[in-house]
């Protein structure tokens, strides 16, 4: 309960709430214990991860046909600071969090295109251009930077809803460290052989256009069907639409234009018009830094973000293979990452501190009980079985 607490909420907000609970404890002592227990979990991590390498790493049963295996990969920022320095902040540093999701999702497939028109949701300019805002902040008004206080910070926060239960047949499971994609990689790998997935009949991996995102899948999931994340191509659209667009309304009608050919697959017409486009503004200077909005920059990144991952986008197969056609499960599990571990006064050391509360906040958000399953194997633990002497 105490860890629990101190992977929910910050220590001095899980100390008040175990009082009330009729635990008396310190948020040092929360923070110690929960730290500890992060380390575990991280050692145990890297060990499953040796295992896999070594083959040695035994497979759950293998996900039913109906069951999609799919590893969405994506990534945070947190804060942290040298340890070893004395109270206070030194050497701060933005650091990325680099985040997993493996979830079982069911699904079946089908003879045609279950969808051949783009979601309602992705017509409606509002909206629309809500989503834009908070994946880029390019486009209107751009969002309060995270530090800017607001009328927001000082009113009650609402009120916190029940966990909601999992779909019939998912099962997530959650991995963060702060180690560099060739270290992460393994450890995803690792997550993914325990679950069975690379013997799942139906196999993706869902990432943004980031590079490192297809060397993990190149390196360790070549058999898992490659998708790019459809709401950052709506994004780079949007975007390219909103620089050479014109008149509102033209800029709208040219969106929907490319969204439309995009999502039924026909994205080389869209780079056709882009290039046109570039044709006419012409490129980015070479060494020349362009204002975000600069309409020359905002076409060149769409053109560079469709070109490469251009064989990533056979959006209308992906549907009729039952396959998910965005990383919205992990852009919302960065979210709830974040919720724990950033903020304006937080700074966690490097790396040891920050990669226990990861490891903490991952054992949580899976569905796998990883966490009781922890504690009922740690040295120690009541509950774990002593081997006969």
């Amino acid at each position: 309960m105490i860890v629990e607490a101190g992977g929910r909420f910050s220590f001095a907000d899980a100390a008040f709430a175990l009082q009330l609970a009729g635990v008396s404890i310190s948020p040092r002592h929360i923070q110690h214990l929960t730290l500890l227990i992060g380390n575990e979990l991280a050692t145990a991590r890297d060990a499953q991860a040796v295992a896999h390498r070594r083959r040695q790493l035994a497979p759950e049963a293998a996900p039913p046909p109906t069951v999609v295996a799919t590893v969405e990969v994506d990534g945070g920022r947190l804060r942290t600071r040298a340890s070893g320095c004395g109270p206070g902040v030194h050497q701060p540093q933005q650091k990325e969090d680099k985040i997993a999701c493996l979830v079982s999702l069911v699904s079946a497939s089908h003879a045609h295109d279950p969808q051949p028109e783009p979601p309602a949701s992705f017509q409606e300019p509002r909206r629309v251009q809500r989503l834009v805002q908070q994946m880029k902040g390019l486009s209107g008004e751009p969002p309060p930077a995270e530090d800017e206080p607001s009328d927001a910070a000082h009113t009650e926060p609402p009120p916190r809803r029940p966990a909601e239960k999992p779909p019939p047949g998912r099962q997530r499971t959650c991995l963060a460290s702060l180690q560099n994609s060739r270290a992460f990689a393994p450890l995803v790998a690792a997550a993914a052989q325990r679950r069975g997935f690379y013997q799942a009949a139906r196999r993706a991996f869902l990432g943004d256009g980031q590079a490192y995102n297809w060397t993990i899948h190149h390196g360790y999931f070549r058999d898992f069907e490659p998708i790019v994340d459809f709401l950052h191509v709506l994004c780079y659209v949007y975007l390219a639409a909103w620089a050479v667009g014109g008149r509102e309304e033209h800029r709208w009608a040219l969106y929907l234009d490319w969204l439309r050919a995009c999502w039924q697959g026909r994205v080389q017409t869209v780079l056709e018009q882009l290039a046109g486009w570039q044709g006419k503004l012409g490129k980015p200077p070479p060494g020349q830094e362009l204002p975000e909005s600069d309409p020359r920059r905002l076409v060149a990144e769409a053109l560079t973000y469709l070109g490469n991952n251009q064989c990533r986008m056979a959006y209308p197969h992906y549907r009729r293979a039952g396959l998910p056609v965005t990383s919205s499960l992990v852009e919302s599990l960065v979210g709830e990452f974040n919720a724990r571990v950033k903020g304006r006064e937080k700074f966690w050391n490097r790396p040891e501190g920050a990669e226990a509360i990861l490891q903490v906040r991952a054992a949580l958000l899976s569905e796998d009980d990883g966490l009781a399953r922890h504690f009922a194997q740690r040295p120690g633990s009541p509950y774990r079985r002593r081997k006969a002497g």
